[in-house]
């Protein structure tokens, strides 16, 4: 199976999580062959980015159309395929910490602007067209007049907004802290997911597939909103450590699920039903990809990615 993993290279020493970050790497990786191919690297310029310890990753990414859309801390970026070639660059003052970008199907772009917990409406040149606060209103914390690009962290964030997606004509984001989905065009529907920590998402015809931190897949009734199902990739692994940091998922037709774990960092911590739990960097399982037959709930297989360099995993693409 052909994949390309989006992610990024850590630093060797250990930094605080806005300083880590050596560049952003894309890997196309043969997990049948075990071989792979770094089809591209990235550092962002010192013009956006902050004084005093700079980082560069790339963050969750969306494929459409023969076209990778893309971001780092805070950029944009749009890649032509199969060649990984730039066609399209977004720098804004109010970009800090992007999780995740999408293409509209009017050509504009949803990027989720996690340090300000908001998702923005941009076009592909670059003018706002909407903002949306997801634990409040747009601007109220924050100052239209800073460049954010050059703040450093606005941890500790309220929200910590993730994966944005669309059902029909609505928008949803991902709140990390709030466990949850909440649709930014209509208010009165959520997607309570709850138990720990939520990060991305899958859909896939009538299910919404969404990843926590702490080693679970939930499945959403994507017509009623609501869990359908909980699969504990704990249980199906049978080991006794943790399994990583679970962020990006890809889930296909047959049940298989492909998902991404990354090495937990040192003085990492995880607050699961009330604990707080720290974790060291190296005696924690690596960061890798790994296989589930959701269906049958087993473990089929798994990837190691650190020996080419990638450290943390954003998201996952089949590649045509």
């Amino acid at each position: 199976m052909n994949l390309y993993i989006v992610g990024g290279k850590q630093k060797g020493e250990v930094l605080k999580d806005w300083q880590q970050y050596e560049k952003g790497l894309i890997l196309k990786v043969d997990t049948d062959k075990g071989t792979q191919e770094t089809v591209l690297e990235y550092q962002s310029p010192k013009e956006v980015c902050a004084d005093g310890g700079t980082s560069t990753h790339f963050t969750a990414a969306t494929i459409k159309n023969d076209k990778l859309y893309v971001g780092t801390q805070t950029e944009v970026m749009i890649y032509s395929l199969p060649d990984f070639q730039l066609s399209g660059y977004i720098t804004l003052p109010c970009f800090n910490d992007i999780h995740h970008v999408r293409p509209r199907e009017n050509g504009n772009l949803l990027v989720v602007n996690t340090g300000l917990d908001m998702v923005l409406e941009v076009t592909q040149k670059g003018s706002v067209i909407r903002e949306w606060g997801v634990i409040d209103s747009p601007w109220e914390r924050f100052s239209k007049e800073v460049d954010y690009r050059k703040v450093p962290s606005t941890k500790p964030h309220k929200s910590h907004p993730n994966y944005v997606f669309t059902v029909e004509n609505d928008i949803f984001a991902t709140r990390c802290h709030q466990k949850d989905a909440i649709c930014l065009t209509n208010p009165r529907k959520v997607i309570d997911v709850g138990n720990a920590y939520i990060h991305d998402g899958f859909i896939l015809d009538d299910s919404i597939y969404f990843t926590q931190v702490n080693g679970y897949i939930i499945e959403i009734d994507r017509n009623h909103l609501q869990v359908k199902r909980r699969y504990n990739l704990n249980a199906m692994t049978d080991v006794d450590k943790p399994l990583g940091w679970t962020r990006g998922i890809h889930v296909f037709s047959d049940g298989k699920a492909i998902v991404g774990f990354s090495r937990i960092r040192p003085s990492k911590k995880i607050r699961e039903d009330g604990k707080e739990i720290r974790l060291g960097g190296y005696g924690v399982m690596p960061t890798r990809l790994a296989c589930y037959d959701l269906h049958s709930q087993t473990f089929l297989w798994d990837f190691e990615v650190e020996e080419f360099g990638l450290n943390a995993i954003f998201s996952i693409h089949p590649v045509d």
